[in-house]
């Protein structure tokens, strides 16, 4: 059975029970979360070692490491590096994006080393499969499309992002339309190109029903992507995006009846004023559905910063009700990234998620705020070291810089703010206390 079909037999997995103390909640709240489908638990059994998580409504806000193989950096060894440095600055799952060198050995090695649910985009593999043997991605057959789906759920990948809503029709009004960049996503790509070339309907939405008996089979979650999500601030929410987002709604449905869990994917780059609309439009698209999106980003030109765009869009989204962000590195747009790149892109998004959470009310996420804040009054900077986000980075800071007065910080020294008041308002108001008992 899957978690799906468990939960709706009122039956709570040991995937459930993780996720309820993960979250320090009642096992029947995930379980009542999932049948519901508004949490999706990527789970595949075949995973071995796997610390099973959690995403969706009343969950926190759960990011995403992109990793991966490419034709100019092909080595495996190096992902894995990445995959160490992504667990260790806390994602809460990877994605294997691999398109060079050995794609199965890659694959299977991150998710023999990976703790944390690995996800993939099948289509790759397909494609550059097709370059290799035929000269050309749209030489893919459907049949080799979906044998690479079944293999990657053999080896125990745990959710797959699926372009299904990418149909003819949505092509068509991006056609019509227009767009500055017309199709960013690289699975996108491949399958316009193999559409447009055969004259036919999308295999991933034409055949959904044999994908859906392989997710089920494996209880992979399905994570429908956005094949035409925008790449630029200037073709957000346009026709094309909101036709596949609905198409999406309606497949989000037939997985659900075939007892697969499911999540949505978002966009892109989107204007800040125009974000808390999308995550609203996919809530009530997708009837609930765990929303994923990348960044977003709230502007186009800062290459190099986009870690710092997509944090801004990222605690917006969560803010607003995404449940899952996906990271975006100093990388995005320039080069693949470094491990170094992977940790800075994990802590940023970690950063957006948790405010995020805050805004949501989240079970115990101002909490850790606080005793932060009360470690920081203290002036115990072991503490503070130790409670945030990246006490690696907090402690090379303080030694780069040590003050003279280790109570202060070398900023502000004799004349810190939280040991003036200190010394000043609570002394005084202690001898006040002082001199009126008896």
């Amino acid at each position: 059975m899957t978690q799906r079909e468990m939960a709706l037999a009122g039956k709570i997995s040991p995937q459930m029970k993780a996720v309820a103390a993960f979250e320090d909640i009642d096992p029947a709240v995930i379980r009542d979360g999932v049948a519901s489908g508004r949490v999706a638990i990527p789970a595949n059994d075949a995973h071995k070692g796997l610390n099973a998580i959690g995403i969706g409504e009343g969950l926190k806000t759960k990011v995403n490491a992109n990793i991966g193989t490419s034709k100019d950096c092909p080595d495996a060894d190096e992902e894995l590096v990445k995959l160490k440095a992504a667990v260790d600055a806390g994602a809460d799952t990877v994605m294997d994006l691999s398109t060079g060198g050995d794609l199965d050995k890659t694959r299977r090695a991150i998710l023999a080393h990976s703790p944390i649910p690995v996800g993939t985009v099948p289509v790759y593999h397909a494609a550059i499969k097709a370059v290799q043997e035929s000269g050309a991605v749209v030489h893919m057959t459907v049949d080799a499309l979906f044998e690479v789906i079944e293999i990657q759920a053999r080896d125990g990948v745990d959710f797959m992002t699926v372009h299904s809503g990418l149909t003819r029709e949505a092509l068509d009004r991006l056609v019509q339309q227009g767009r500055v960049m017309d199709v960013v996503s690289r699975g996108g790509a491949f399958l316009v190109d193999w559409m447009i070339y055969h004259d036919r309907e999308n295999p991933l939405f034409e055949y959904f029903d044999r994908l859906l008996e392989i997710a089920r089979t494996y209880d992979i979650t399905l994570s429908l992507g956005d094949g035409l999500r925008p790449g630029s601030v200037a073709d957000a929410t346009d026709r094309a995006q909101i036709q596949e987002l609905i198409i999406l709604g309606e497949l989000t449905q037939r997985a659900w009846e075939a007892g697969v869990q499911v999540m949505i994917e978002g966009p892109g780059h989107v204007p800040i004023h125009q974000i808390e609309a999308n995550i609203l439009l996919e809530k009530q698209l997708c009837q609930g559905a765990p929303f994923y999106v990348l960044g977003p980003l709230v502007t186009d030109i800062a290459p190099g910063y986009d870690h710092i765009t997509a944090a801004i869009g990222g605690a917006v989204a969560a803010k607003a009700g995404a449940d899952f962000l996906c990271y975006v590195t100093p990388s995005e747009h320039l080069r693949l990234p470094t491990p170094e790149d992977v940790r800075i892109g994990v802590i940023a998004t970690r950063v957006a998620a948790h405010a995020g959470d805050i805004a949501k009310g989240i079970k115990g996420a101002i909490e850790m705020d606080r005793r932060l804040s009360e470690a920081r009054k203290a002036q115990d900077w072991d503490e503070q070291i130790r409670l945030s986000l990246d006490p690696q980075l907090a402690q090379r800071l303080r030694k780069e810089r040590q003050p003279i007065d280790r109570s202060t910080c070398s900023m502000c020294g004799e004349y810190c703010a939280i040991s003036l008041v200190k010394e000043y308002l609570h002394g005084k108001a202690k001898k006040k206390k002082e001199r009126k008992s008896p």
